[in-house]
């Protein structure tokens, strides 16, 4: 049995043979040896009629030499956009928490924002804490930022010159459910507050209380104010973190599974792929820059591909073909870096002057490249739309040549036509006196 088939149980030589007989790449290959694993009992002759039905559709979408693909891909994609809502809505039925969809989210991938408007994760769980609950929470109180307000009251004792913070015991027991005691619970809280403000601090069972060094009504306000911004749990970044029950694939396979599922309002996606029950192979955000720091450009590029195309399909756009998407991409990530499709990124840096005048700020753009002698050798689309000559793309860039007398002679053979239309071989000339 070959290699390329070694895994398989109902895939044997013959049907191996068929199937690479085709032009299919090793990935269309790979799925057709899919459907037949799944489907048992398939005959050469039907994984043969497999094959080619796969084939036939592989070449119908292969691409055409000197076909204008950036401008059908800009159609293809342009035109959806004007038929999208401009309003954010809710994110894939999390009823709690709103994230940039629509027309503004499309914009935000192209032009490759530092931070969304909304930033969010989506964090998969390993093992145990994917189906306890329990443990599930634990993952969910050392990524949600806890702050002082939701672990209990504050008050002020103005007449003492003392800020008050009264625990509540259950949430404490809730947020920090591996430690052994309340008291200890509390002492971790004090020790944090006495750290962060640089006061000190004493505790009476459930009760922290602090003031200012001096009496000053403005000093304890703004020790109150400073108290509200403390983090005594989680990541500072994130503000509230949402726990789903959902039916997730298994292995990419199809057979399906419940899982808990968290989202999350803010990112912090570097920090998150390091706590302990986190799947760091099936997680991701929003933040196209987070996915290219932390996990490289190729991984930057899937994630611009499957956004925009959730973002399409979440206004009902689905059937834009994704490698009009893929090509945006690319297009986007090929120099190594995110750049965005705009004057301060892509169209902002091609060669061409003419190109780079005709997206924004023509005046700038023509007055640089008189100053500094630039040349446009004329070579895009644009710039040759501009101007009036042929583009060339298509028919465009083939240049054909005929001699005239050559037509007009009648002596001419059936060797010397057949030598002419060989590229790259050169026909005798005819005497027009023979």
């Amino acid at each position: 049995m070959t290699d390329e088939v070694a895994g398989y149980d109902h895939v044997d030589d013959d049907v191996a043979l068929v199937v690479q007989d085709t032009e299919l790449p090793k990935r269309l290959r790979e799925q057709v040896y899919e459907a037949v694993e799944t489907r048992e009992g398939v005959t050469v002759d039907q994984a043969a009629e497999i094959a080619q039905a796969t084939e036939s559709r592989y070449l119908d979408t292969r691409v055409d030499p000197l076909d204008p693909v950036g401008t059908v891909s800009a159609q293809s994609i342009g035109e959806p956009g004007t038929q999208m809502t401009m309003n954010t809505f809710h994110y894939a039925g999390v009823a709690e928490i709103d994230v940039t969809q629509g027309l503004p989210r499309l914009i935000e991938l192209v032009d490759a924002r530092k931070e969304p408007d909304t930033p969010m994760m989506t964090v998969h769980l390993e093992e145990e804490y994917a189906t306890d609950r329990d443990r599930a929470h634990e993952v969910v109180w050392q990524i949600e930022a806890t702050r002082i307000l939701a672990l209990g009251n504050v008050s002020t004792n103005v007449a003492d010159m003392l800020v008050q913070v009264d625990l509540n015991e259950e949430t404490l027991a809730e947020r920090w459910p591996t430690v052994d005691s309340i008291d200890e619970t509390v002492e971790r809280v004090a020790d944090t507050i006495a750290d962060a403000l640089g006061v000190e601090t004493t505790t009476r069972g459930t009760v922290v209380e602090f003031g200012p060094s001096q009496p000053s009504y403005r000093e304890l306000l703004q020790l109150v104010e400073q108290l509200r911004e403390i983090v005594f749990k989680g990541i500072d970044e994130v503000s509230r973190v949402v726990i789903r029950r959902e039916e997730v694939e298994v292995d990419g396979g199809p057979e399906t599974r419940e899982e808990f599922v968290l989202y999350t309002e803010g990112s912090a996606f570097g920090d998150v792929l390091t706590i302990e029950g986190v799947d760091a192979s099936r997680s991701t955000c929003n933040n196209i820059h987070e996915i290219y720091r932390q996990l490289g450009v190729e991984a930057a590029r899937e994630t611009i591909i499957n956004e925009t195309m959730e973002t399409l399909e979440e206004q009902g756009l689905d059937d834009v073909n994704v490698r009009h998407l893929m090509l945006v991409a690319d297009i986007m990530t090929n120099r190594g870096t995110i750049e965005s499709i705009g004057r301060h990124g892509i169209s902002g840096s091609k060669e061409s002057v003419l190109a780079r005048a005709a997206f924004e700020v023509t005046v700038n753009h023509l007055l640089d490249a008189a100053v500094h002698g630039e040349v446009d050798d004329l070579n895009g689309v644009i710039e040759n739309v501009i101007v009036g000559k042929p583009v060339a793309v298509g028919t465009g860039d083939v240049n054909l040549k005929m001699r005239a007398e050559q037509l007009a002679t009648p002596g001419r053979d059936a060797r010397e036509a057949e030598a002419e239309s060989e590229p790259g071989v050169e026909a005798e000339p005819v005497d027009a006196d023979d």
